[in-house]
């Protein structure tokens, strides 16, 4: 059976109803044609359990997508310089549960209303609806943005400032299609490229320094 993450539930349990009413109504080819869609909204909200390799050492993916950028940029906000970004980009066939890249404390949390343009541009970081999480951790700052894409339109964000989290753990989730963007101090040594296809609380996605 397929977990599934709780946002999704009225989404499935719609795209249940209706496949009923087609069936009850004899709608057999509007059937048909709806079937595959219910089998995908099931297929969007998996929330499947992710073993890999996990340390204080390793700073694993928190999304599933594939690797559209890796460069340094300036990060005021939580890091106050520059810092190396890792923005993996999410289609609609790809897990949208976030989850937590290393273990820390939760020291900083920030919503920005915005666009919702495609989010696979690297302007996307600039303009699009986002929310920002940053973690202190035994090795220094990790800060994780949700990015709305062009069909998302619900962010969420599972915990508050001060929130212990652990590597692995559910930071929250994107409708419907997205991106995730990793800041990590300059001196962390990246173990993606861009084109990688990462896989949410499994793949490693960098190591600390020291």
């Amino acid at each position: 059976m397929i977990r599934t993450a709780p946002e999704g539930r009225w989404f499935i349990a719609g795209a249940f109803v209706i496949a009923v009413g087609l069936a009850l109504a004899t709608w057999w080819i509007a059937l048909m044609i709806w079937i595959p869609i219910t089998l995908w909204v099931v297929w969007f909200f998996r929330d499947p359990v992710r073993v890999g390799e996990r340390g204080e050492r390793l700073v694993i993916a928190p999304a599933d997508g594939k690797v559209v950028s890796v460069l340094e940029t300036d990060e005021p906000a939580f890091f106050g310089d520059t810092a190396r970004r890792v923005s993996i980009f999410m289609n609609v066939f790809d897990c949208h549960v976030n989850r937590y890249p290393a273990d820390g404390t939760v020291a900083y949390r920030h919503y920005i209303p915005g666009r919702f343009g495609h989010a696979g541009t690297d302007k996307a970081s600039l303009e699009n609806e986002q929310s920002s999480i940053g973690l202190v951790t035994a090795h220094g700052k990790v800060l994780v943005r949700q990015i709305a894409g062009l069909i998302a339109r619900r962010i969420v964000t599972d915990h508050a400032v001060g929130a212990v989290v652990h590597q692995g753990d559910r930071l929250g989730m994107i409708r419907f299609g997205s991106r995730v963007d990793v800041f990590l101090p300059t001196d962390a040594r990246v173990r993606v490229g861009v084109g990688d296809t990462t896989r949410v609380g499994e793949t490693v996605i960098a190591e600390w320094a020291s």
